[in-house]
């Protein structure tokens, strides 16, 4: 599954009535842009910096503000080291910390602020589950699938399921693994 296909199928999806994120991106805490929905604003160099220093102290960022693409949001309510939340007026937007990325979400009426939150960190978390998945097989026989806790075989670095009728989402491990392998090898 490419980077672009977590952006349109998950974090853009419809949420219902034809409400949906107002845009969207993948960025690396590196500020390179892995994937982002068309009208998602252009990150500054600076902005990325300010928001990755914000997960260490937030602080600052709080004091300061949170901007994305020269657009100032004031920091509401997060979660120290894993999530910022920015508001202005009725839009907002959420960031999620990943292992090496950011994800992205924003939002404007009739959207809710809690949507965008369950949508962004869903699909952060299980971002993140997933590498800690793999990390945690390397140099092992066997592991088990956190989803359907079968087995899964580590065989010439890249996972193959043993059962092919597993409808789970870690079916979509495989592709999961080629991303990890080139970001982190």
């Amino acid at each position: 599954m490419s980077w672009q296909t977590y952006i349109d199928d998950h974090l853009l999806a419809d949420l219902g009535n034809g409400r949906r994120l107002t845009s969207a991106a993948i960025v690396g805490q590196d500020g390179n842009v892995w994937a982002q929905s068309d009208n998602f604003p252009a990150l500054k160099p600076q902005e990325i910096a300010n928001i990755v220093r914000g997960f260490v102290d937030s602080g600052e960022i709080a004091q300061n503000g949170l901007y994305i693409g020269g657009t100032k949001y004031m920091v509401i309510q997060g979660e120290p080291g894993a999530v910022i939340r920015g508001k202005k007026g009725s839009a907002g937007v959420s960031i999620k910390k990943t292992t090496s990325a950011l994800v992205f979400g924003t939002y404007d009426d009739p959207v809710t602020p809690g949507e965008c939150t369950v949508i962004v960190e869903g699909l952060g978390d299980y971002l993140i589950n997933a590498v800690l998945l793999m990390a945690s097989a390397e140099g092992q026989e066997k592991d088990l699938c956190q989803f359907c806790a079968r087995d899964y075989a580590w065989i010439s670095k890249k996972w193959s399921c043993l059962f092919s009728d597993c409808s789970l989402p870690c079916q979509e491990l495989p592709a999961l693994y080629k991303t990890y392998l080139m970001l982190c090898f």
